[in-house]
């Protein structure tokens, strides 16, 4: 039995150790020198350091507010990608550009805008704080900067799966009496849905790596406002490696789970929809 396709371009195994190299050196390498590091802790100081109450805070806030921001990244981000890709509007240009400035910016720059805009005298933080809410240095400060860095993988990631969605399936199901909700619902989402839970994992997977937007509008106030990667940067400033590094490692394994169960549910969903059609 075969295991790899035939091809009229030789250099399978110069590409595939090129591949498997690359790979080692920026990603397996790096990573692995998280766990031998980590491993210089006894078992006891290691539980001592990723339990801490500090840092048990830090991991409910930061996984806490990027779920909660990729779950309003796949809603609003299908509703920026259906309305860029299905109508015509002026300025609609200007609108598709404007997505990806989150990627363009740099962290830093994400942080301190938001917080300007969101603070108390800011111009969206200022009417926010006359209803009793307040924005920056709050959780919600964490909640709206995850969202703004995470949009544009929902968006980038819907864009073509609604391209190669024919209307006229929904001209079909609209000639067999199914309304606007049933057409969505049983047309739409089932075709959409591997690359909606794309974009929503991407952007989930992004929110709780993301440091520099944060720390401005955060406030850092510990057991509040205070991300996971922030105790890491402290802990490495205080020339705790090895705290730090053990840190890394319940993030890095608690992503990895997160990560497959979400690939898993995507699996699940092609196949379901594969089986339908």
């Amino acid at each position: 039995m075969r295991w790899r396709e035939f091809s009229v371009l030789p250099g399978f195994g110069l590409t595939l150790g090129y591949t498997m190299l690359y790979l080692s050196l920026i990603v397996l390498i790096p990573l692995s020198g998280l766990f031998i590091k980590t491993s210089t802790m006894t078992w006891a100081d290691f539980w001592s350091a990723v339990t801490d109450p500090r840092v048990v805070a830090s991991y409910k806030l930061t996984f806490g507010a990027a779920l909660v921001a990729a779950l309003i990244n796949a809603i609003f981000g299908f509703i920026v990608a259906w309305s860029l890709v299905r109508y015509r509007f002026p300025g609609k240009r200007i609108v598709d550009a404007m997505v990806d400035l989150p990627f363009a910016l740099p962290t830093a720059v994400s942080g301190i805008a938001l917080t300007a805009i969101y603070a108390r005298n800011g111009w969206i933080g200022k009417p926010l704080e006359a209803l009793g809410i307040q924005a920056a240095f709050s959780p919600l400060g964490v909640i709206i900067a995850l969202t703004f860095i995470g949009l544009p993988f929902v968006v980038r990631t819907l864009q073509p799966a609604l391209e190669d969605l024919d209307p006229e399936y929904e001209e079909a199901a609209a000639s067999l009496g199914a309304t606007r909700f049933q057409t969505f619902y049983k047309v739409i989402v089932p075709t959409i849905m591997p690359a909606l839970l794309t974009g929503f994992a991407l952007a989930f997977a992004r929110a709780i790596g993301e440091y520099g937007s944060v720390v401005f509008i955060s406030g850092n106030m510990p057991m509040r406002t205070e991300i996971t990667s922030l105790l890491i940067i402290a802990k490495l400033e205080q020339y705790d490696y090895a705290g730090a590094t053990a840190i890394a490692v319940v993030m890095l394994l608690a992503s990895f789970v997160l990560l497959f169960g979400i690939n898993v549910l995507q699996w699940w969903s092609t196949h379901r929809y594969t089986k339908v059609t």
